[in-house]
C-alpha cells in the first residue's frame, strides 16, 4: 500500500501542470495534499476510484489541505477541536482499521519570525498532545509539510540559517518533542545521508542545483514501524516548489 504526501502550492495551478499525470503515473492509494488553497466548492478535481475530503481555511486563497483515498476510511475529523488552531484548515484525521492517519500543514513562522510564538508556544505544543490522544486508542502515522528541518543535514546551509523562519531552535526542538515522544522519522530510517531535500526556493535555480530543505516528512509511532518498507522522495515531480514523499506499507488496502 502506498501513501504520498505533497505540498502542492496550491492545486488549482498544479492542474495545469501534470497533476492528473502523477496520480496515474504513481497510483498512490491514499493521497495527502498541504497548501491547496481552495476548498472543494471551488473546484471540481476528476479522481475516479478516490474518495475526496477536504480542509479549507476560512481565508480564501490560503492553506488548506485534502485527501484522497481509495480506503474508506472509518471516520473523518477536520482539526484539532481548538478553536485558535483550526481556522486555517491545516490538519485532517482519517481513521482506518489499524491506526490513525494524520496530514498536517504546519503554520510557517514568517521571515521576520513574528508568528514563531504562535507557532513553538501553541501550535506545536497542542499538535503533539493531540497526536498523542491519537495513540491511546490507535498507533498513528502523520504527514505533511512540517515547516521545519530538523537536523543540519536537513538543509543545505545550516550554519547561515541559524535564525531562519524553519530552522530556529524552537522550531528544531518542537520536531525533536515529536521524537521524544516516541515517534519515528520514517525518511531517516531509511536514509542517513545529506542532500534529500523536499523544498527549494524557486529563485537562482536552487532546485536544479539541490539548495534545498527538507521539511516535508513522514513520522510513525513504533508501533508501525515494522508495517512500513519503505520511505522517499519524488524529486523529480514537478509543479510545486515542493517534492512529494511516499511511504510504503504493509498494510493492505
Amino acid at each position: 500500500m502506498k501513501i504520498i504526501s505533497w505540498n502542492v502550492n496550491g492545486i488549482r495551478s498544479m492542474l495545469t501542470k501534470g497533476f492528473y499525470a502523477f496520480v496515474e503515473s504513481h497510483q498512490p492509494d491514499i493521497l495527502c495534499l498541504q497548501e491547496t488553497k481552495v476548498g472543494r466548492s471551488s473546484i471540481q478535481l476528476e479522481l475516479p476510484g478516490y474518495e475526496q475530503f477536504w480542509h479549507n481555511a476560512n481565508k480564501p486563497g490560503y492553506s488548506g489541505t485534502a485527501v484522497f483515498t481509495k480506503i474508506a476510511p472509518l471516520s473523518v475529523k477536520m482539526g484539532m477541536d481548538i478553536t485558535e488552531h483550526d481556522q486555517e484548515g491545516r490538519l485532517m484525521t482519517l481513521e482506518f482499521d489499524k491506526y490513525f492517519l494524520v496530514n498536517i500543514y504546519v503554520p510557517n513562522s514568517k521571515r521576520d519570525l513574528s508568528r514563531l510564538p504562535y507557532r513553538s508556544t501553541e501550535w506545536d505544543v497542542a499538535l503533539l498532545q493531540y497526536l498523542k490522544s491519537l495513540e491511546t486508542a490507535k498507533p498513528v502515522l502523520f504527514c505533511g509539510d512540517l515547516n521545519v528541518a530538523h537536523t543540519e543535514i536537513d538543509l543545505s546551509s545550516p550554519k547561515t540559517n541559524t535564525r531562519s523562519h524553519g530552522f530556529t531552535d524552537e522550531e528544531r526542538q518542537g520536531f525533536s518533542n515529536f521524537v521524544n515522544a516516541g515517534f519515528i522519522d520514517l525518511f531517516r530510517e531509511f536514509e542517513k545521508g545529506g542532500q534529500h531535500y523536499t523544498w527549494w526556493s524557486p529563485f537562482q535555480q536552487c532546485r536544479a542545483r539541490n539548495i534545498g530543505w527538507r521539511i516535508d516528512y513522514f513520522l510513525a509511532s513504533k508501533a508501525l514501524r515494522s508495517e512500513i518498507v519503505s520511505c522517499y522522495h519524488l524529486p523529480d515531480a514537478m509543479g510545486s516548489d515542493h517534492c512529494p514523499v511516499v511511504v510504503e506499507t504493509r498494510f493492505s488496502p
